[in-house]
Parts: structure tokens; sequence; C-alpha cells
């Protein structure tokens, strides 16, 4: 039995992004209503028939704005995807637009939080994965630099960085397991969308602020992987029957344990961590310097990858990080030797400048020494 339209919530969709000449998959709906606390949302054009251009530019002409119900969102992605129509850029802007909405609810402090929520937004999140899967293809890590880069930010880093650390996540599996199954690419993916989840339980204004945080703020931050694995295994929260729910919770609670036994919560080391969590750390270092954002610098990609060398078998695990560096494309001859990220670096923590060091030479007596500097604006 459909529901009515008056109980259904519903998205905005652009023109553009609408496939015609094939039978659509969802409904098209218009708001008759000017007055916003009276939303009365009307069906235009039922699923199942083809749309043509004229037909298309006919309610262009007509309608300022057209919906898609909410309960239509996956089918809408599926089709999107497996459009021959449209571009991947235009295509990744869809799946990120669904991301951010998934992600939103789950950490949309206006809501009171609950295992109900939490299994909506897991389930949704799910769905934007198999179709991040699909868009990836056979994308490379270095292709898949190119496609971020070309999608726009949002204000809040928690949702981008999530969103870009699920893709580098499936596209660093896939480099290292060419022929991992789907459903590990999907674990994976969704285990990277999610590794922040237990920042559900920490305040906003610690997470969004460029600032800086006290050191009391900090270890407040540091507790979100066991709040992610709380969430996740409280024996509460039913997932979708695809998922290894234990899988996504050991990405979630590992993804900050360094691979010489220095990270946190548990200190965990080498193969202790979940190959898929090592492969979500690099992700999460590799976005946090190179994707820009509205407050902060960011570092070319040679300098990236040079500095994430030093970091090569202390942080990161060395087999991985040698095969992401083969499908990063960069010039080596480009690396600044003479910078370094501090320790105290931590992907988490929206950077308004990158704690960057620089080795200086100057004499016998001071070699190796380092001292904090900021970099120029390049």
């Amino acid at each position: 039995m459909q529901t009515s339209p008056a109980l259904r919530s519903f998205f905005s969709v652009r023109y553009d992004l609408i496939d015609t000449g094939s039978a659509l998959p969802f409904d098209l709906f218009v708001n008759s209503s000017s007055l916003k606390e009276r939303e009365k949302f009307v069906r235009i054009f039922p699923s199942g028939e083809a749309l043509s251009l004229d037909d298309l530019e006919n309610l262009r002409k007509k309608y300022l704005q057209i919906y898609i119900p909410e309960d239509q969102r996956s089918l809408y992605m599926k089709s999107l995807v497996q459009s021959d129509q449209r571009d991947d850029t235009q295509k990744a802007h869809v799946i990120k637009d669904s991301a951010l909405e998934y992600l939103g609810r789950i950490f949309d402090g206006k809501r009171e939080f609950s295992t109900e929520l939490l299994e909506a937004g897991i389930e949704g999140c799910r769905e934007v994965v198999e179709n991040m899967v699909d868009l990836l293809g056979e994308y490379g890590i270095d292709d898949l630099r190119g496609l971020i880069s070309n999608l726009s930010f949002h204000d809040f880093y928690t949702y981008d960085h999530s969103i870009n650390v699920s893709m580098y996540s499936i596209s660093i599996w896939k480099a290292a397991h060419p022929k991992a199954p789907r459903q590990d690419l999907v674990n994976i993916g969704l285990g990277g969308l999610l590794h922040d989840l237990g920042k559900v339980k920490i305040p906003t204004h610690i997470l969004n602020n460029p600032g800086g945080l006290t050191e009391a703020e900090y270890e407040q931050i540091k507790m979100h992987p066991d709040f992610g694995l709380e969430l996740l295994l409280s024996g509460h929260v039913k997932v979708h029957h695809t998922i290894d729910v234990n899988v996504i919770a050991r990405i979630v609670h590992e993804h900050h344990e360094n691979w010489d036994g220095t990270g946190y919560p548990t200190k965990k080391r080498e193969e202790e961590i979940h190959p898929m969590a090592r492969a979500c750390t690099i992700a999460d270092f590799f976005d946090a310097i190179t994707t820009k954002r509205s407050y902060s610098q960011v570092m070319l990609v040679a300098d990236a990858v040079g500095v994430m060398k030093k970091f090569r078998g202390v942080k990161l695990e060395p087999w991985l990080f040698d095969i992401f560096e083969k499908h990063v494309d960069y010039v080596k001859s480009d690396i600044r030797k003479d910078i370094t990220l501090s320790n105290r670096f931590d992907p988490t923590i929206p950077w308004a400048q990158l704690p960057i060091e620089e080795v200086k030479a100057l004499a016998s007596a001071d070699f190796g020494k380092i001292r904090v500097v900021t970099e120029k604006k390049k």
C-alpha cells in the first residue's frame, strides 16, 4: 500500500539530472502550495513511464522545482549511476548529496538520537556505498582524487571528510586486493563512511572548531572510536543482512590505531589491527591533508605522499602504504624534503593550519632539529 503524499517526505532534484527516453523507476512530484508550513505535494509523472525530452522541457517551463519521494531516493541514485546520459562528476554529486542527507540525520543535534534513527541512517549509508562501488568501477586512487577535487564542500568537516574517506578506502582496498568480492568493497566503504560515527556523542562546537582544541577537548574527541563501537555493537542496532557489522565496528574502533602501537583507543599494533581499518587509516590521513576546506590550506600531492612516507611503519602499515603510493601520480623530485607533520597531527581534527614542521639542517650540531613553521600559501 503506497503512503499518502501528505505523510511522505520529498527531496528536490535538478531537471538536468532526470533521464529521458526510458521508463523512470520513481515518481515526480511538485509542491502545489507556496506556504512552507502547508506543503502539498502532487504527483505529475508516474514511475514506470518514459519521460520524453519535450515532456521534461514542458515541466521545466511550468514548474520551478520538481521533487522525488524520499522513499524512492535509492531508486533515483541507482538509475542515475547506471545512466549513460550523465558524467561521473554529476553522478558523484548526487551520491554525495545523498550521503550528506543520511549523515546529517545521524549527526543532527536537533533530533533526539535513537536506535531507530541510527538504523535508518546506516541503511541509507549502505545504499549510498552500494552506488559508490558501482560508480567507482575501475577508478584508481589517482582518478578518484581528481573526481573528489571537483566536488563542492560542506561546512561541517565530518560530513565531507567521511564521504571522501569512504571512497578512498574502497579504492585503496581494490588496489591491494584486485579480486576483492563486492561485499568487501561495500563493507570497507561503509566503514569509511561511518568511521567517525562516535562523534555523534561529541559536542558539535568541539568537532567543527578549526581554532584549536584544549587538551581536555582533544581527550574528549579521542573517545569517539569507543563511542562508535558501543553504538554499533550495543545489541540493539539492526542492520541489513548483507552488512558485516563486526567488520564495520572494527574499522570504526581501530582507524586511529597506529602500526607501531602508539595510537588510540587501545594501542593495538601491526596485525592486531583489522586490515580494513589499516586501509581506512591511510584514506583518513591522505584526505585530511590534501582536500581543500573553507578554512584551511592543504598540501600538494607530492608533499602529502612525502610526508606520509615518513609515517610508514609508524602510523601506517608499510605494505599497504607502498601499494597506495604506487597508485598515486606524483613527481618524486617535487617532494619537499625539509617538511614533515608533527606527531600530534590527527586527521580527526579540522585543522585551521596543518601542524607542518620544518627539518632544518644549519650546521652539523643542529642537524635534524625541527622547528614549527607556517607553510606559505601556494
